[in-house]
């Protein structure tokens, strides 16, 4: 797969979208929103993605792990205010899902992140292959570009 310029994707561009607010508590001693509150956001967006009731993705006695996360911040966000979340597939494997993320913040790209997942067992904590039925899900939210 050719290296995607994440700085370049717009928010029409992830199949997926939601949203968070920005609270006052979020901030830090500079007055914008602090680097660590980028992953809640981009938490959000995965477990909505994730963790839907109405299309659950891991299998019975399974879940999902993060392996690895790595994350751009690009601008700055200030309260008050909201952001929207962009989640889109890059690859699914045999147990594991690599994501990319944006950050949005008054319709610019504020961050982005490449995150890699794993479906584990539950009891083993080892890797479980994910479900057909799971991978063809994914497949659908395959990012565009």
């Amino acid at each position: 797969m050719n290296k995607i310029n994440l700085k370049n994707l717009t928010l029409n561009d992830f199949p997926l979208k939601t949203f968070d607010k920005i609270r006052y508590r979020d901030t830090d001693r500079q007055g914008h929103v602090n680097n660590a509150v980028f992953t809640t956001f981009l938490e959000t967006g995965r477990a909505e993605f994730f963790y839907n009731p109405k299309r659950p993705m891991s299998s019975p006695g399974g879940s999902f792990v993060i392996a690895n996360i790595t994350l751009d911040l690009l601008a700055e966000i200030n309260w008050p205010g909201a952001v929207d979340i962009g989640t889109a597939i890059l690859n699914v494997g045999k147990s594991s899902i690599h994501l990319v993320q944006g950050i949005f913040y008054n319709g610019e790209i504020a961050g982005t992140a490449e995150t890699v997942i794993v479906h584990i067992n539950d009891e083993t904590r080892r890797p479980q292959p994910l479900s057909e039925e799971t991978r063809s899900i994914l497949h659908n939210f395959l990012l565009q570009k």
